[in-house]
């Protein structure tokens, strides 16, 4: 079975949570039969068969970007003829431009969207694109969503409940690299032997600046790794502050992130806006035994966190919630150790890649059944 994949960007340009996802599908299909490719825009220009680990890429010239949106003319030939050869098309949302290919090249092959996330920021363009939004939920076959969570609190999910099935994100262990010793006693030389972790894009849904006056409150040591449009104002704010305690470490290759996950006391995600849906870096907390801070915003990240029991979740845009969140686990190293060993389990038992792979594996070979 051939599935296409297509999304607004993808590996090696940008390294998100969707793209995530979307390599854990190509990879862990194979046991399975599938074969996976994708298509995505990249401004580097149009490109045919690329190979990314044991999966095909294919890009298209991406002409310009309006609003968080890649446009391009060359991708309604190419999606047309990669659609083509496939059996299914899997698409990954939200991305208006692919809405607007989904009509124009006429699809007649089984759809599946997995829905990773509402339209938060751009309200007024969200009232001017509901037509082809609705229109385009209503056509394709089946809708996913990566947590009850997000089903219950999405106004969107609800207008379309017979056709969304709940499928959680998971992430194979195999693909993150083994900490070498060299690596890890220079990061904790660097770091210390405590310390709570961000890992993320630092975006502006993400609540790191009520992370940094949650820091100064505390004066308890937070590393933060990732990259993005906030960068330069928060390191502003942390340097302002005096805070000798928050350290910016930028973005990192996997060897080293896999390091940092491993030393870290704690994996802390403030996340405060909705357009945090999932939180696959939370995930990958679990998966490395830490206990996990959160916050409630009605997605899948209190579907991965579970209060009391993972870690804790905090008042979302409150820093002294999330002080308090650190602080109690700070001060309470055996309750602490207990919460990441049940957050390990919890990843154990919900979000490993094979489970996710097998579940997607079910929806496509229905859909090709009804065809």
């Amino acid at each position: 079975m051939k599935i296409l994949h297509f999304f607004k960007t993808y590996y090696p340009d940008t390294m998100g949570g969707v793209e995530q996802v979307i390599f854990q599908l190509a990879e862990g299909g194979i046991q399975h039969g599938i074969e996976s490719e994708v298509l995505y825009l990249s401004p580097r220009g149009s490109m045919r068969n690329e190979k990314l680990a044991h999966h095909v890429t294919h890009r298209s010239y991406e002409n310009i970007q309006l609003a968080s949106t890649g446009f391009s003319m060359d991708a309604f030939k190419d999606f047309s003829e990669l659609a083509e050869q496939a059996d299914i098309i899997h698409y990954h949302f939200p991305w208006p431009f692919m809405d607007m290919v989904h009509f124009l090249t006429k699809v007649k092959k089984p759809t599946v969207v997995t829905y990773h996330s509402d339209i938060v920021k751009q309200k007024l363009l969200l009232r001017l694109y509901s037509p082809l939004l609705h229109a385009f939920l209503r056509n394709v076959d089946v809708i996913v969503a990566s947590s009850p969570n997000y089903v219950k609190s999405s106004e969107v999910l609800k207008r379309y409940e017979d056709k969304v099935k709940v499928v959680p994100i998971g992430i194979d262990r195999n693909t993150y690299p083994e900490v070498s010793n060299v690596t890890a006693a220079q990061w904790r030389e660097k770091l210390g032997e405590r310390f709570f972790l961000f890992v993320g894009a630092l975006r502006y849904y993400k609540g790191l600046d009520f992370l940094l006056d949650a820091a100064q409150q505390t004066k308890l040591p937070v590393v933060i790794m990732g990259k993005g449009p906030m960068e330069i104002d928060l390191k502003r704010k942390a340097k302002e502050a005096g805070l000798d305690n928050v350290f910016f470490v930028g973005a990192l290759p996997d060897s080293d992130k896999a390091a940092l996950m491993s030393l870290c006391f704690a994996l802390v995600f403030p996340s405060h806006l909705r357009s945090e849906a999932f939180g696959i870096s939370l995930l990958e907390g679990a998966m490395y035994g830490k206990p996990l801070i959160s916050c409630e915003i009605g997605t899948g990240t209190t579907y991965i966190n579970i209060e009391g029991e993972t870690g804790i979740v905090a008042k979302p845009g409150d820093s002294a919630s999330l002080a308090g969140a650190m602080r109690t686990l700070w001060d309470d190293p055996i309750a602490s150790a207990r919460m990441g060993g049940d957050a390990l389990k919890r990843y154990e038992a919900y979000f490993k890649a094979d489970d996710m792979v097998k579940s997607y594996s079910e929806i496509y070979h229905s859909l090709v059944g009804k065809k």
